[in-house]
C-alpha cells in the first residue's frame, strides 16, 4: 500500500504502481462516446497514463491542460487522462478547455483499473478514487516511469515523465 497525503493527512492506497520494466495491466475505460477503450488500443504507440481523483479539482484540471499542451510536441505518443468521473463531466471540461491531445477515459463503471494498477484509495475523504499518478509506457506496454505523486494536492512530474520518452 503507498503511504500517500491529502493537504498533510495520511492517505492509505490499495496497492502500490507497477514496477518499471513489467507489462502495464490491460484495461476496459470508457471515454467520452462511452465506447470501451483498452490498452490494446493503444498498441505501437507510447502511453502516458495521467491519473487523479477528479478532473473537478484545481490541480487534476491542471495536469489535463499541461500534459494536453505538453504532449502535442511528440510524435507516436498518447495521453489518457483517467479518473472515476463520469464520461459526460470528462467530455463536458475537455469542450470547455479545447482540449483535443489527450484522451479522457472513466474508470466508473467497476472501479477494477483502480485496483489492477494500485491506486484506488482507501481511506479519507477521498476513499474510492484513484490517486495522482502517472505511468508511461512503452510502445509494447512495458513500463517505463511512474511517480504516486506523494502528496495528492500536488501536480506530478512531467518532466519526469516526458524524459523517458
Amino acid at each position: 500500500m503507498a503511504q500517500i497525503t491529502l493537504q498533510g493527512s495520511p492517505v492509505t492506497t490499495i496497492g502500490e504502481l507497477p514496477e518499471i520494466g513489467t507489462k502495464g495491466k490491460d484495461f476496459k475505460l470508457v471515454n467520452q462516446g462511452l465506447e470501451v477503450k483498452s490498452l490494446s488500443d493503444y498498441a505501437g504507440s507510447k502511453i502516458v497514463l495521467n491519473i487523479f481523483p477528479s478532473i473537478d479539482t484545481p490541480t487534476c484540471a491542471t495536469s489535463v491542460r499541461s500534459f494536453n499542451k505538453q504532449v502535442s510536441a511528440l510524435e507516436n505518443t498518447k495521453v489518457l487522462c483517467i479518473s472515476k468521473d463520469l464520461p459526460f463531466a470528462m467530455g463536458r471540461f475537455c469542450g470547455a478547455e479545447g482540449i483535443e491531445n489527450v484522451e479522457v477515459l472513466s474508470d466508473f463503471r467497476n472501479g477494477d483499473f483502480g485496483k489492477d494498477y494500485g491506486l484506488t484509495i482507501t481511506d479519507s475523504v477521498l476513499e474510492g478514487l484513484h490517486s495522482r499518478a502517472v505511468v508511461v509506457l512503452d510502445e509494447s506496454g512495458k513500463v517505463l516511469h511512474s511517480e504516486q505523486v506523494s502528496e495528492i494536492a500536488d501536480e506530478p512530474n512531467y518532466e519526469a515523465a516526458f524524459k523517458v520518452l
